[in-house]
């Protein structure tokens, strides 16, 4: 009885909000009618609008934040403050892997544009153009010198050490092909060599690389994606012992037998998740 009730409520506290939206908005509409003296488009009605409004929501909402979302649901479902402390200390780790990954796909960014740079380079200087003058044009449309741009434009338009300047620029993460184009600087200054030649043949071997790195990742994502089905067994089997009515979740969270095992499984899945994937990590490295 008691859940009826407060279902009741629930129903009729949505629908109070949702009339009093409607009533906000379509007093808002006759304000700026009357004000304006013209036609309001009064646009698409509210339940339209929310699907974009739970798209804005979670793209703002980091990923690490479910966690403790999933700790309070299974805390409320289990009656237990466990899972809500164990969704609060996942937050951090979470949030690490979510900024090693932005990391990487910056090295990868990078990596991409340097490529860039080293064909857009190769094109000035084909044009006839000086390498000085050539790597201030293809500096514009190219983000391959990073957060070192300035230092190395201002070393090529006023005669400063250009390959020093690359070098240094090459210690920005996903620019170490910034080091083969201060070589290939180097040597067409020093010894007049081909600068175009130069930088196709680096062009074509940064390439190269990028694609092996590429498809040896899409190689080890199988191994990946096993680690990560494995461990998303245990919560499988909570949820299969729910549905069969064997109610898991007071097992493992008020019996003393079920936080042995909640212990001892959690400590055993985090060490084999993270021998797994360093595994991995250590096979892309190599």
């Amino acid at each position: 009885m008691g859940e009826t009730v407060m279902s009741a409520a629930l129903v009729c506290a949505g629908a109070a909000a949702w009339l009093m939206g409607e009533w906000h908005s379509g007093a808002r509409r006759a304000h700026l009618l009357l004000a304006g003296g013209g036609t309001v488009d009064s646009g698409p009605p509210v339940w339209r609008r929310w699907p974009g409004a739970v798209r804005r929501i979670r793209g703002r909402l980091r990923a690490e934040w479910w966690a403790p979302v999933a700790g309070l649901l299974l805390g409320v479902l289990g009656a237990s403050v466990l899972p809500v402390v164990a969704g609060a200390a996942g937050v951090p780790v979470l949030r690490r892997v979510r900024l090693a990954r932005t990391a990487r796909r910056d090295r990868e960014r990078r990596g991409d544009a340097v490529i860039a740079l080293c064909s857009a380079l190769a094109g000035e200087v084909r044009a006839g153009r000086q390498p000085g003058e050539a790597l201030l044009r293809a500096a514009r449309d190219c983000a391959g010198l990073g957060e070192a741009q300035a230092a190395v434009l201002a070393a090529g338009r006023f005669g400063g050490d250009v390959p020093q300047a690359l070098t240094v620029a090459a210690g920005q993460p996903g620019a170490d092909g910034l080091l083969g184009l201060a070589a290939c600087w180097r040597v067409a200054v020093d010894q007049g060599a081909g600068l175009a030649a130069g930088l196709d043949r680096l062009e074509a071997a940064l390439r190269a690389e990028r694609d092996q790195r590429a498809e040896f990742r899409a190689q080890l994502s199988g191994s990946r994606a096993t680690a990560v089905m494995l461990a998303a067994l245990p919560a499988l089997g909570v949820l299969l012992g729910t549905a069969l009515g064997a109610d898991p979740l007071h097992t493992l969270l008020h019996t003393g037998v079920g936080l042995g095992c909640l212990l001892v499984g959690g400590v055993l899945e985090g060490v084999g998740l993270w021998w797994a994937l360093r595994i991995v990590r250590g096979a892309e490295a190599t």
